[in-house]
């Protein structure tokens, strides 16, 4: 899948925010109400997308020692005493349709169903979307920011038994080290079980449909893809569903603390006029 650079980002969101204007400055219709949200939202979602493409960019990496600490996370997983993905990987292995599935889910699947969530919450949910994609936003930059100290993935430690189970199905998404959208050594968090969790969480969150316990699936799969194809540890998901959590929080404390101040200037506004009323009123 090939990801829109940061230039094209920055130009839909340039187009979309000239639209915002443009909608603005027209006299209101029922077309002009529902474009006018949706225009203002994908320029802000745009020009995330634009900043965190450019981010990854930043030459704050730390390559040295990427496989030294994937050892380290066996260590500790051990330790733990978490299955090993190994064994995940050997039975995707044994079993060649759920090889490919794995491969294919990995490849395919994490974006579109983010996407297909925002839109979904933003058109049924509009109450509830803005702590959604604030948390999204919140724990995208913690992963991009953690990933700078990089970490290999299970299939670069092949001495232990692992494999690029995508390259062996012909579904590889990174190429040779250094090109593509993806760092190859930025295991730690992983991104998919974060977009994963955010969808999976936000749909138990804020749908009433009987049906929603089964979101849970995406959330399952996805944690066992990551770890059968050779690209994650278990550790790279449990950090990511953590900081999730952290994110929602802190969106949760900043609205609380917006609610609080514009509270206070309302009502020292509203005390103002007040006092002022009556020495008006004698002039």
């Amino acid at each position: 899948m090939k990801w829109p650079t940061w230039t094209q980002a920055a130009i839909a969101a340039t187009i979309s925010a000239l639209v915002v204007l443009v909608l603005r400055r027209s006299r209101p219709t029922l077309l002009g109400d529902v474009m006018l949200p949706a225009a203002r939202e994908f320029a802000f979602v745009a020009s995330l997308y634009s900043i965190w493409r450019m981010a990854k960019k930043l030459p704050l990496t730390q390559s040295e020692g990427a496989v030294e600490r994937a050892r380290s996370i066996v260590r500790v997983q051990d330790f733990l005493h978490l299955p090993t993905e190994l064994s995940m990987q050997e039975f995707a292995l044994t079993h060649e349709q759920i090889g490919r599935f794995s491969a294919a889910y990995y490849a395919v699947v994490h974006v579109p169903a983010l996407i297909i969530f925002l839109i979904w919450l933003f058109a049924r949910h509009r109450d509830v979307y803005p702590h959604w994609r604030n948390a999204l936003a919140i724990l995208t930059a913690f992963s991009l920011f953690i990933r700078f100290v990089k970490v290999a993935p299970p299939r670069f430690l092949t001495d232990l038994g692992y494999v690029d189970l995508s390259a062996e199905y012909g579904m590889s998404v990174y190429g040779p080290v250094g090109t593509g959208v993806s760092g190859q050594f930025a295991a730690m968090p992983s991104l998919h079980v974060a977009w994963a969790a955010v969808v999976t969480f936000g749909v138990l969150a804020a749908s009433t449909s009987r049906w929603r316990y089964w979101i849970w699936v995406h959330l399952v799969l996805t944690l066992f893809v990551v770890a059968a194809t050779g690209h994650h540890w278990w550790l790279d998901g449990i950090v990511a569903i953590a900081l999730l959590g952290i994110s929602l929080q802190i969106d949760t404390v900043g609205r609380r603390l917006v609610a609080t101040y514009r509270r206070r200037s309302a009502l020292a506004y509203s005390e103002e006029d007040a006092v002022g009323t009556p020495l008006e009123g004698a002039r």
